[in-house]
């Protein structure tokens, strides 16, 4: 079950850059970052009043993320829901004919996580993400 926004993806073209606006110029707390090889990024995630804001910087100019920066520069590249229960939320989508990006959830920094292609939101980048307990 989807419960609320968990964060919104911005694509920067150079991360601590990135964070020096985020989190230096508007103080939004810096919760943690990683290099996420499989999916080409290098991201970090900042707390913004309970939900969160993760900067994604390409690791290659042509994985996904990578493209969307050539393509359209930086700036909102997708919109995170959190789910209590993410493999169940992506079979209900599937049941309902939703195009899928990912078949199956996937480690990410904010969990377990998967995406909706955006030709079967209207043009949105979905991701549901269900936390893990660190």
């Amino acid at each position: 079950m989807l419960k609320r926004i968990h964060h919104v993806g911005v694509v920067v073209p150079n991360l601590e850059e990135g964070l020096r606006f985020w989190r230096d110029c508007l103080g939004l707390e810096f919760k943690k970052s990683a290099t996420i090889a499989d999916q080409g990024v290098r991201a970090a995630l900042l707390d913004a009043g309970g939900s969160e804001i993760e900067l994604l910087e390409p690791l290659s100019p042509d994985n996904g993320v990578g493209k969307f920066l050539a393509r359209r520069g930086g700036g909102l590249h997708h919109v995170c829901f959190e789910s209590d229960a993410v493999s169940a939320d992506i079979e209900e989508a599937r049941i309902k004919g939703i195009q899928l990006i990912d078949q199956k959830p996937r480690k990410g920094l904010a969990g377990m996580i998967c995406f909706l292609h955006p030709k079967a939101t209207r043009g949105v980048l979905v991701e549901y993400a269900e936390p893990i307990e660190e």
